[in-house]
């Protein structure tokens, strides 16, 4: 029998996809603020464009999916609901997304957990040079690691009052060369608006802990809110997961965008640029100390009386010694006046 997840107005069967139903695809479902078009890259079992359907009852919702296995179950979850005439599923790669197979040119809303640092043809191509969702930024993503390209194919179709989240693997957030002027591209812009790290142990097939960045193209303000999540979890069974509860801690974060020791800090773009665009949450949002706080006095204290209690023992040590020798000295001594006697 194959595993399958009940939600509240829909069902997801998942034996034939890849990427199983995990904490991502909710959180990502909770977070899209939805609109009338929405993208969903890499939708996989579909979980995320249904969730955003039961949300959004008058968005048109368009999933897309490589994997023709994949697909072709998102469709059949679709089908089998009660959104199947909200949700359109398209089997293609996303290179190939073009504006003549959408429903329109932008999306309001666009989540992704893309695959990591897959290969692409990146500037082998020279089409993908001069290419609009590309160009922009002035250097393509390298071809051994395609997630920015992924973060700039959907930043291209972003309506101009939409939002964009997305999983990214780590290595996206400081990695240098190509990727470090993409990020300069995309900070400097003001396109990227927050940045979450979430809990290692998160998903099927791997123990990363990769992050969330969230992408506006219309923004009120011009600095990043970088949020650490990394202790935001439940261990259940061999995986760790985001209940209820920190689903809504981290959402209220990113909403209310002030500073939080040890959680989260809005920072501006001039000081990004000062740390060479690196946007590790960890360069931002200092750890709290859990080490146990030493009281130096109290220490010294009890050192000093440790130090003293040695010297008490030395010198007992030492009174000891001395009356063992002494002991042994009138033995001695006994001894040979014993001898002398004889």
């Amino acid at each position: 029998m194959s595993q399958c997840f009940q939600f509240k107005q829909f069902t997801v069967h998942q034996d034939r996809c890849g990427m199983k139903v995990g904490t991502d695809g909710v959180l990502l479902g909770a977070w899209a603020e939805g609109g009338k078009h929405i993208l969903d890259i890499g939708t996989g079992t579909g979980l995320i464009a249904l969730m955003l359907a039961q949300r959004c009852p008058e968005a048109e919702i368009t999933g897309v999916e490589l994997d023709e296995q994949a697909s072709l179950q998102a469709l059949e979850n679709v089908t089998m609901s009660a959104f199947a005439q909200q949700v359109k599923i398209e089997n293609m790669p996303i290179q190939q997304f073009s504006k003549q197979q959408l429903l329109h040119s932008h999306f309001n809303a666009i989540v992704s957990n893309p695959p990591y640092s897959t290969k692409w043809v990146g500037k082998d191509d020279m089409a993908l040079v001069n290419d609009p969702r590309f160009s922009s930024a002035g250097v393509l993503a390298p071809s051994s690691k395609a997630d920015l390209a992924f973060t700039m194919h959907m930043l291209h179709w972003l309506a101009e009052d939409g939002t964009a989240a997305i999983v990214e693997f780590p290595g996206v957030l400081y990695r240098g060369g190509a990727e470090g002027k993409i990020r300069r591209y995309l900070v400097e812009n003001n396109f990227v608006h927050t940045i979450i790290q979430l809990p290692p142990d998160l998903f099927f097939g791997t123990t990363i802990a990769t992050c969330i960045i969230v992408l506006k193209k219309s923004r009120v303000d011009d600095k990043v809110l970088f949020v650490d999540a990394s202790s935001q979890f439940v261990r259940e069974g061999n995986k760790n997961r985001l209940n209820e509860e920190n689903r809504e801690h981290l959402l209220s974060l990113a909403f209310e965008r002030k500073d939080v020791e040890h959680v989260a800090k809005l920072v501006s773009i001039d000081d990004i640029a000062a740390n060479d665009w690196n946007l590790s949450v960890s360069s931002y949002v200092e750890p709290e100390d859990t080490r146990e706080k030493v009281d130096i006095a109290e220490l010294n204290n009890r050192i000093a009386g440790i130090v003293e209690r040695q010297q008490q023992l030395r010198a007992s040590i030492d009174a000891i010694v001395a009356e063992l020798e002494a002991d042994q000295l009138v033995s001695a001594v006994s001894g040979e006046n014993s001898r002398e006697g004889e």
